[in-house]
């Protein structure tokens, strides 16, 4: 079996190949458009020979005389070789270079009878050469009659073969000397392009300390701003990450060991807390308290992707929502009072991602909560609010912010993921987050957009 045969091109082939087309297409157009504008050019000036040699060797009434004195013929012999008869009222020729040949004179015959203008021009084929004449009706002390001026295209067909030739010894250099320019282009446009690609090896090595910055063509320079702006985000990133490790590291080190320092007592029958039973208990706690920490790291490093996964929308009655998450938190302070109110409210999102970041906010506001906490919904214009709201003590200005980041947290914070969490949904949804301190405490409030009206049912009005 055949296989397909894939050639890898490069700029400097690229670059050669676009040269030699072009010059191929030129070479192409010359060989046809050429001969016929040098030919119609030359005709042209032939004629344009012959008027002047027409108007000099005529003077008027009087003073007709071709070839009379040694001026005139010298103006003949540089007026390339253009020949001139008389013609008498009778068509007889009466004086200059007579035409002898009746193949050609009776033509010009037929053409003087029928010519009404005082000038015009022809031309007549006459074995394998083209003759070009000129008849100008004229009035002379020889009586009325006929001035025909005559050359035939040898000189033209010479001249055109030579600029010709000429041309195409022009045409070989000008291509030669092109591909020295092809060979020198593409060294100059591959020398930043090399340039970057030893940048991108050093990259791809983990050495991206060294600004990359290129003065010159304005495209070049333009590539080269987004590639330092790649470079910084990339360092950035690293950096997040390095820290994100840190972090995650020390999270994780203490309930380690814990669980390690109460393992090795209760194996050498040492209890730290009451008996064996109390002691076991506060392994499991700690086990526990890892896992939970290790589940909101791996969901947050799966949402650091979140942009690039398709969230699955629906349409969610906020009550349902609502209700759910309560039922499955309020174990955890049942001395706190959970209030939902807009529970008729149809958000639009992807159900799961929501109820985490409901989940979230709930279990961090029943942290903070004194008395009681409220989960609100509701919908202004084109955007659905949703406020989670406690009556705790109030965040500080310069907190607001930092505790939306990856390892914050409050006075009495665990992990520092949970809001980091939250705002990447919301945003994934196209919406925004914000804490506010209210009078009696603090809410989260979230900023989606409402549902499509094309997706709600026809008895839902969300004009509003």
């Amino acid at each position: 079996m055949f296989r397909l045969i894939r050639f890898k091109w490069t700029l400097t082939k690229r670059i050669w190949l676009s040269f030699a087309l072009l010059i191929f297409l030129i070479g192409i157009i010359m060989s046809l458009v050429y001969p016929f504008m040098i030919k119609s050019a030359l005709r042209e000036d032939s004629y344009d020979t012959i008027e002047y040699v027409q108007s000099t060797l005529y003077q008027g009434q009087g003073n007709y005389g071709l070839g009379d004195s040694t001026a005139e013929l010298n103006a003949q012999r540089s007026a390339k070789a253009v020949g001139n008869v008389f013609v008498d009222g009778n068509y007889h020729q009466v004086d200059g270079n007579l035409i002898k040949q009746a193949a050609i004179y009776k033509p010009m015959v037929h053409d003087m009878a029928s010519q009404k203008s005082m000038s015009k021009r022809y031309e007549l084929e006459y074995r394998g050469a083209t003759l070009y004449y000129v008849i100008s009706k004229v009035y002379t002390n020889l009586g009325n009659g006929y001035f025909v001026s005559y050359m035939w295209d040898t000189y033209p067909n010479e001249l055109m073969q030579k600029l010709w030739t000429r041309m195409i010894y022009i045409f070989i250099t000008v291509s030669i000397l092109s591909l020295f320019i092809a060979f020198w282009l593409a060294r100059y446009l591959k020398r930043p392009l090399d340039i970057l690609g030893r940048r991108f090896e050093e990259i791809s090595r983990l050495h991206w300390e060294k600004p990359f910055e290129w003065r010159g063509d304005e495209e070049f320079e333009r590539l080269s701003a987004q590639f330092e702006k790649m470079r910084l985000n990339l360092i950035k990133y690293d950096q997040s990450q390095k820290v994100f490790l840190q972090q995650a590291s020390h999270e994780l080190k203490t309930p380690i060991m814990v669980v390690h320092s109460y393992a090795q007592s209760v194996k050498d029958r040492i209890y730290p807390k009451g008996d064996l039973d109390d002691s076991i208990d506060v392994i499991i706690h700690e086990a526990e308290q890892m896992e939970e920490r290790v589940k909101k790291l791996l969901y947050f490093t799966r949402y650091d992707s979140l942009n690039d996964r398709k969230l699955k929308y629906q349409l969610i009655r906020f009550g349902d929502l609502a209700l759910f998450i309560r039922e499955r938190l309020i174990a955890q302070r049942q001395d706190i009072s959970i209030h939902i109110e807009g529970e008729e409210t149809i958000i639009w999102g992807d159900r799961e991602q929501l109820q985490t970041v409901l989940e979230n906010l709930v279990e961090n506001g029943l942290r903070y909560a004194k008395k009681q906490l409220k989960m609100i919904a509701e919908q202004k214009k084109r955007w659905n609010i949703i406020t989670i709201e406690n009556d705790g003590n109030q965040i500080p200005d310069d907190e607001k912010a930092a505790m939306f980041e990856p390892f914050e947290k409050g006075s009495k914070g665990q992990f520092g993921l949970g809001l980091a969490i939250v705002r990447r949904i919301v945003r994934a949804h196209s919406g925004e987050i914000r804490a506010e301190n209210r009078r009696n405490g603090v809410a989260f409030v979230i900023s989606l957009p409402a549902p499509p009206e094309e997706k709600l049912p026809p008895d839902i009005d969300v004009s509003e």
